[in-house]
């Protein structure tokens, strides 16, 4: 229970200002309330830019990420950043999609990569409750998978292993049972809440038996409630108990009337509580064993 937990910020994704006016867009916006998120206790910051993840042509421009990052990077030297990349669709190619993670790391700014080992239906509900008739797909094939673990292997940099589905964690498996799973690798358990048509529900016996199937690996993971609350769910006192970390922000939680640096000090606060204290970059590039010296 003494482990720093690492608290992890998911600034934006898709959501618009119409939503929230505080979600930051812009690199300024980003640069401006990434810095205070740190402040608050985070020591990752994840985001997304203007480049469409569903929809779009397979390429991501990673400027605006350098330009934001950059900024975060100066008076954070060991500040941790990832971005996200464009879903797939047929005629894009993985080497397109993931383009941007290699500039990222090239220039030394990448502390980790991005594995989505799986492909996720991404459902959503209409007001009664039914299924609403939608196709948005977030497409990665198992090949896929292999080209963003080796890329990530080759470029020395950590990664983070998005777990949408429970079969998501078979390909982990494999890796780590081979013993080819490079250094660096954090699991991310993304639970589906009320408004998510996806995924496990964030309660107790879920997240056991996502811990169960991880159980023979020494590897560090977190919690996050995609469309839903980590916090108010309960699913991040749980992790808290189990010696896992959390991931807070905008683009899970939805959040129509806090900004960031709030949703980050309510984890804060969560942790002290039990005893734990939010851990530093320098201590989360520990925790992760994350293998790329910074530049």
């Amino acid at each position: 229970m003494s482990q720093p937990v690492i608290i992890e910020v998911a600034m934006n994704g898709g959501m618009p200002k119409t939503a929230n006016p505080r979600v930051p867009h812009t690199p300024d916006e980003v640069a401006a309330q990434g810095l205070r998120c740190i402040e608050a206790g985070a020591c990752i910051v994840h985001n997304h830019t203007r480049d469409q993840v569903m929809g779009g042509n397979g390429i991501h421009d990673p400027e605006p990420y350098q330009a934001a990052w950059s900024r975060i990077r100066e008076r954070y030297p060991h500040a941790i950043f990832y971005p996200t990349m464009p879903g797939g669709a047929p005629g894009q190619t993985i080497e397109q999609r993931y383009a941007h993670i290699e500039k990222l790391a090239q220039w030394g700014l990448l502390g980790i990569g991005l594995v989505d080992p799986g492909t996720t239906d991404i459902g959503s509900y209409a007001r009664d409750g039914r299924p609403k008739p939608g196709n948005m797909i977030y497409q990665n094939s198992w090949a896929d998978g292999v080209y963003m673990v080796e890329t990530c292997r080759r470029l020395n940099v950590g990664m983070s292993f998005s777990i949408f589905e429970p079969g998501f964690v078979r390909f982990l498996q494999g890796y780590a049972d081979a013993g080819q799973l490079p250094q660096g690798a954090f699991i991310k358990f993304y639970f589906g809440g009320p408004r998510s048509g996806f995924g496990l529900q964030p309660t107790e016996k879920a997240l056991d038996a996502y811990l169960e199937m991880i159980e023979n690996y020494d590897l560090p993971w977190l919690v996050s409630v995609q469309g839903g609350d980590v916090i108010a769910s309960g699913i991040a006192q749980m992790a808290l108990e189990r010696g896992g970390h959390i991931q807070v922000g905008l683009e899970p939680s939805g959040d129509r009337t806090r900004d960031n640096v709030e949703l980050v000090q309510e984890a804060v606060e969560l942790a002290r509580r039990m005893g734990r204290e939010p851990a530093s970059s320098e201590q989360a590039r520990q925790i992760l064993n994350l293998p790329t010296p910074l530049h």
